[in-house]
């Protein structure tokens, strides 16, 4: 059992954010295998922030559904409740850098804005 979730979003972030990291990548290619669940593999091949959200939403929901049926005396319940807390942790996260981006927007949006009121353009 692994934490298929976190690695999937570091490869969606990465190509979301244009980042590349080829060990970083091998490592989690690895880590999630040949065929990866397709909720798994949307969300590691996401190329958008918004797609990230997604699919990382849907995988909170099959994470969440492989514990309500998982045995509470199960060896690996722990560890799955864990990583419900970790990849929630990570959506998190994951809302204040779509948040951060959005008010980054706003931002330059506010300041263009005042440019052109301080420095009037005639067209």
């Amino acid at each position: 059992m692994t934490c298929h979730e976190i690695e999937a979003l570091r490869l969606g972030l990465m190509n979301s954010l244009g980042v590349g990291d080829d060990a970083t990548e091998k490592h989690a290619r690895d880590e999630l295998g040949e065929s990866p669940e397709p909720h798994i593999a949307a969300l590691a091949d996401a190329d958008d922030l918004a797609a990230c959200r997604r699919h990382l939403d849907t995988a909170i929901v099959e994470l969440e559904s492989e514990v309500a049926a998982t045995d509470a005396d199960d060896p690996g319940y722990d560890y799955l409740r864990g990583r419900v807390v970790a990849v929630r942790d990570a959506a998190a996260s994951l809302d204040r850098l779509v948040d951060g981006g959005e008010s980054f927007l706003e931002d330059l949006g506010d300041s263009h804005h005042a440019l052109h009121e301080t420095f009037p353009v005639d067209e």
